[in-house]
């Protein structure tokens, strides 16, 4: 039974900083690509950034400006997401997922497992 377990959300100010792990178990880790979605009350979810299945290539929203980070360990079947300058309007749930496909793509069709999500609050 493939497992994924986000930690790390929480409360920070705007400004502020937070880093996600999310811990799998179930599959062969290395093998899948990872990533990082978020859901706004009353919005779509989106991709925040996505690695693929050996760390080479990532992908991130145009929005982030180089201010989120997005890296795995695949030793310790874990993928991280350093979150730095967090705004307010960021404030959602956010969740990671794994897709076979491998590759770093936005596409939520490529994920097959999927994480329950931790919050994020920034407050202004």
């Amino acid at each position: 039974q493939v497992q994924l377990a986000e930690s790390g959300g929480g409360l920070v100010q705007a400004g502020g900083s937070l880093r996600l792990s999310c811990a799998a178990s179930g599959l062969t880790f290395s093998k899948y690509a990872m990533a990082w979605f978020r859901q706004a009350p009353g919005k779509e979810r989106e991709c925040v950034a996505a690695t693929s299945w050996g760390g080479g290539f990532t992908y991130y929203a145009d929005s982030l400006k180089g201010r989120f980070t997005i890296s795995r360990d695949n030793a310790k079947n874990t993928v991280y997401l350093q979150m730095n300058s967090l705004k307010p309007e960021e404030t959602a749930v956010y969740c990671c997922a794994a897709g076979a496909y491998g590759g770093a793509v936005p596409n939520r069709e490529r994920y097959n497992y999927w994480g329950q999500g931790t919050q994020v609050t920034v407050s202004s």
